[in-house]
């Protein structure tokens, strides 16, 4: 579950943003809507704790992670978030293997390499383990970024803009993966977009 009360943040002393508060049970599935400069990205960041020095709590799963230290904070996400991005941020001169095996790594977790064999096969890219990335289609590596993103099995799963530059195929494909597996592990998903698309996956909507 994520609950939200009092939240906003500012850019300096120019642009505070007044967050609703939000509660979001565990297991179900949103979208996060509104025009670009809306809040739509700060808000997503915020719930993931990769931006600090707000005012209000941000409770996930019984954790104010707004009090938790940096070190603290960074076990917490590692353990219970998963993150996809517009860019991937995947080092496109390893292989989808390394690349992956590096989320249970930063996490302090177990490598698991028959772990990271059920996420490729779930997505359908198990004969690209050994590819770089470089070497990978768009959408291939849209996959890779939502298999790191779900290894640890997190128990909620944020996604900013993640079919933007997608076409129809590739945006349909990618929103029922993330579904999906959302559902699979009944994983919290949240998508923060201006993708109008994404209103036919997801009724459920947050708007900003």
């Amino acid at each position: 579950m994520i609950k939200t009360s009092s939240l906003s943040y500012s850019f300096g002393t120019e642009k505070k943003i007044q967050f609703s508060d939000l509660t979001i049970q565990t297991g179900a599935q949103f979208l996060l809507l509104g025009e670009s400069g809306s809040g739509k990205t700060t808000l997503l960041h915020l719930l993931g704790g990769l931006l600090r020095s707000q005012v209000g709590s941000i409770e996930v799963n019984g954790t104010d992670i707004t009090k938790l230290s940096e070190s603290g904070l960074d076990r917490f996400r590692g353990q219970h978030y998963g993150f996809i991005f517009q860019r991937n941020h995947l080092i496109s001169a390893l292989t989808v293997e390394k690349n992956l095996l590096m989320a249970p790594f930063l996490a302090g977790l177990t490598q698991d390499h028959a772990r990271v064999d059920e996420v490729l096969s779930q997505l359908g890219i198990a004969e690209k383990k050994r590819s770089r990335i470089q070497d990978l289609s768009l959408g291939q590596a849209q996959r890779v970024a939502i298999a790191r993103a779900v290894l640890n099995k997190p128990s909620v799963i944020l996604a900013d803009e993640p079919t933007s530059a997608l076409d129809d195929k590739n945006c349909d494909r990618v929103s029922d993966l993330l579904i999906a597996v959302a559902q699979q592990q009944q994983a919290t998903l949240l998508i923060a977009t201006h993708d109008q698309r994404l209103k036919n996956k997801i009724k459920n909507l947050i708007q900003l």
